[in-house]
């Protein structure tokens, strides 16, 4: 029996490299649909195969602002003909919503910040009334950072959201949250494809700020070619200059928690972001089911995560 070809469901062809260098290497057959706009025949039967998809919440940022409601047709037609998805119609609505994300965490008893959601720009300030200072805010269908500003007062935050550098949520939903004090200026996170741990990685949140994307292509300016000081950095980023690093011989109960809800919720590909907090706590704040890998991390890990997860889908393709 022939092996299922591999069909990934993406808008961003910057990020796709790595993935098609570690499926060609595992010589499986994939196509790219790139889902940016298009022409879905609804009477139209999809072809055999297996379906990845990757759509990432941050797609509007890249003027793709149609892939989301894009890829939800499409995965509906998919799986109303029972094709096999990986990361299918449930995951993208998790991967859409930080509201989502936090709350199947906490139905899984992982801890996370304290969090209060607006919706509607004029409930802003009704949501941060009982926040402690400092606070922050982000939107709600996020990525990028979108929307993470810190506020050292309520005052400060009425002047923004009276302002006109107010910046617009993509669903009109934005997050009020406690400011996490770290205990070192680092986040982690933690990947897993198939239900297996593969590695963590540590991010620099003193020079990555709240704009996290281990990507090589997210880490430099297109238009001035030169590092991006993203929003919360402290420290300006050099050229040459890693933010991501392995988290060498992580060994966490939180590793094992994440393992069990990603199956309990289905999700098959993700890298979920943890902070551990000056006061002992770890939080978990994201949960991203479109997850990108940094090139200096995969050159020192044990294993390859593009290579697992060729390796994944191969066979998901040969129980098909």
């Amino acid at each position: 029996m022939t092996a299922q070809k591999i069909y990934a469901l993406h808008e961003n062809p910057e990020w796709f490299p790595p993935f098609a260098r570690a499926f060609e290497q595992e010589g499986l057959e994939f196509e790219e649909w790139l889902l940016t706009d298009g022409v879905l025949d609804l009477d139209s039967t999809p072809p055999e195969g297996i379906f990845w998809s990757r759509i990432s919440a941050s797609a509007h940022t890249r003027d793709h602002g149609l892939s989301k409601d894009y890829t939800r047709a499409v995965l509906s037609w998919l799986e109303a003909h029972r094709r096999r998805t990986i990361n299918g119609r449930r995951i993208l609505e998790l991967e859409m919503s930080k509201i989502d994300q936090l709350t199947a965490l906490k139905a899984a008893g992982i801890d996370t910040p304290r969090t209060v959601a607006a919706i509607g720009r004029d409930r802003i300030l009704e949501a941060a009334k009982d926040f402690p200072t400092p606070f922050i805010t982000k939107h709600n269908q996020g990525g990028k950072g979108l929307g993470v500003r810190k506020f050292e007062s309520h005052d400060d935050l009425a002047e923004y959201v009276a302002s006109d550098e107010f910046e617009e949520p993509q669903d009109g939903i934005t997050l009020v949250q406690e400011y996490i004090q770290a205990a070192e200026p680092v986040i982690t996170r933690v990947e897993i494809v198939g239900g297996e741990f593969i590695y963590a990685i540590q991010a620099d949140t003193a020079r990555g700020g709240f704009q996290l994307c281990p990507a090589d292509a997210c880490a430099i300016d297109p238009t001035t070619g030169k590092p991006i000081m993203p929003p919360g950095a402290t420290i300006e980023p050099e050229a040459d200059q890693q933010l991501f690093s392995l988290r060498r011989d992580f060994d966490h109960p939180i590793i094992e928690k994440y393992v069990e809800f990603a199956r309990r919720n289905n999700i098959e590909v993700c890298g979920i972001e943890f902070m551990e907090t000056a006061d002992g706590r770890i939080l978990t704040y994201d949960v991203n089911t479109n997850t990108n890998y940094n090139a200096a991390v995969e050159a020192e890990a044990p294993r390859s995560a593009p290579g697992a997860l060729a390796k994944y889908l191969a066979g998901a393709a040969a129980q098909v």
